[in-house]
């Protein structure tokens, strides 16, 4: 794939990866025939996968250099996505949490028959979509440098991309119930700090075979190295609402990796602390942007909006030379306009289930 941008410094690669769950039109309970919509989907739809529970799908980008294929990208699956759904009486949703009441079940396999055992009860409550980042690394070493680097910022990043308020047919008292669900997980949450890339190694593999760390592929952190590709990979945010906003946080955390690298993006010794990073992502994933936010800058807490617009600087530079400055502003300017996602589900869930049903198809194909 080549550039479509003029030429300039060299622009790091990323790959978008959505969950996406299947609802009933009128209940939003999850429904389990993910099967039945791959076999519906268009011949040649590449990159489109089943996921842990039957309910879902997960698309998988081509690798990507620049926003407009990665919109182009995001809009094609979606698109095909939504009436392969409709074809078989569901609706296809991108939401950090079911809605509805329903239970789904685990796909066939071997590794996944595993879960069920492994988890127990948990298993009957993991249901949960996000929006997974790839960025391209030099090395692993450059990775744990990176990884060092973002782990204070992962808390504002999931305030602005919560988008799993409503669970169980109720509302949660969480922006990203989705979060919480993944911290009852034996790895998951915001990894330690590694001292380089041989020592995330060696930790990570001391993990396998502990509670619910089968493999590798099962160290759920919110930030990891990939095993299969030479990426860092943030995977804090929600499944996101519309296709443009996951290009957007895609530009965001590229940005945020660029400067990251290049050891630019700064933050005090006091928010550097583990159990602040955790706190600090748990309180953003209670309140997403309705309350004060740990300022990395400083390790005190500040307004959210502050926060955000920090972070946003920090990256700045990195989003002006890929010409991503723009795209990314007009997103937050969406966000303060209309509220995060959690904030549109709870107030389109205020009107009933069928406003949250209309808001959740209009905003997979928008």
């Amino acid at each position: 794939m080549t550039m479509t941008a003029p030429a300039r410094a060299r622009v790091r690669t990323f790959g978008i990866e959505e969950e996406v769950v299947l609802l009933d039109p009128v209940t939003l309970a999850p429904v389990d025939v993910a099967d039945a919509v791959l076999d519906a989907l268009p011949p040649g739809t590449e990159g489109v996968e089943r996921e842990l529970l039957l309910a879902q799908l997960e698309y998988a980008s081509p690798v990507l250099v620049d926003a407009a294929t990665a919109s182009a990208a995001l809009r094609g699956f979606r698109a095909a996505l939504a009436v392969a759904a409709e074809s078989r009486g569901v609706l296809a949703a991108s939401v950090g949490s079911p809605p509805g009441v329903g239970a789904t079940r685990v796909r066939d396999g071997e590794r996944y028959a595993g879960f069920e055992g492994t988890m127990g009860a948990l298993l009957a409550e993991h249901r949960m979509q996000g929006l997974h980042v790839h960025v391209g690394i030099a090395s692993r070493d450059e990775g744990v440098r990176v990884m060092t680097a973002l782990r204070p910022w992962l808390a504002p990043l999931l305030a602005v991309t919560a988008n799993a308020p409503i669970a169980g047919g109720a509302d949660t008292g969480f922006a990203s119930w989705r979060t919480g669900i993944a911290r009852r997980l034996t790895i998951s949450g915001v990894p330690p700090a590694f001292v380089d890339a041989a020592d995330y190694d060696r930790r990570a593999a001391a993990l396998i075979g502990l509670g619910t760390t089968t493999d590798a592929a099962s160290l759920w952190w919110s930030l990891r190295l990939c095993e299969r590709y030479p990426t860092v990979e943030v995977r804090v945010c929600d499944a996101q609402p519309t296709a443009e906003e996951s290009v957007a946080v895609a530009l965001l955390v590229r940005a945020l990796v660029e400067v990251a690298a290049a050891d630019e993006l700064p933050h005090a010794a006091a928010a550097s602390a583990p159990e602040l990073i955790d706190a600090a992502v748990w309180h953003a994933a209670k309140h997403g942007m309705g309350e004060r936010l740990l300022h990395p800058g400083t390790g005190e807490p500040a307004a959210a909006w502050t926060v955000v617009e920090a972070m946003v600087d920090g990256a700045r530079p990195a989003l002006a030379a890929s010409g991503d400055l723009a795209r990314v502003e007009r997103w937050l300017a969406l966000v303060r306009r209309e509220g995060t996602g959690a904030e549109r589900q709870r107030a389109a869930f205020a009107r009933g289930v069928p406003a949250l049903a209309t808001a959740l198809r209009d905003g997979f194909v928008a």
